[in-house]
């Protein structure tokens, strides 16, 4: 239910614990999930595979991340808390990549 995550991903950033954007993702020390945008570039999408391996983490994809983290244009969010990436996880209807 794509309304529970967007509430998840707003309890992370109020918390703290939701990085913004590739650059942003790659200079974080632990990430426990991360959510792209399906709209992202090709480029942005090898980034974001990178960024995956490095972090050893799931990855899913959504559709408009910009509106549900609240910063348009937003092609990447990493979330840095376990509790909040699990009940993501728990939520999301497509299996994680």
């Amino acid at each position: 239910m794509r309304s529970k995550i967007a509430s998840y991903l707003g309890f992370a950033r109020r918390a703290g614990k939701l990085t913004l954007g590739i650059n942003g993702t790659a200079a974080s020390r632990k990430v426990f999930l991360l959510v792209a945008d399906v709209t992202a570039s090709e480029n942005s999408k090898k980034e974001i595979q990178k960024l995956k391996e490095r972090f050893s983490c799931p990855l899913i994809w959504a559709e408009e991340l910009g509106a549900m983290t609240g910063k348009e244009g937003c092609k990447l969010a990493a979330v840095r808390d376990r509790a909040l990436a699990d009940a993501i996880l728990r939520e999301s209807p497509e299996a994680p990549q």
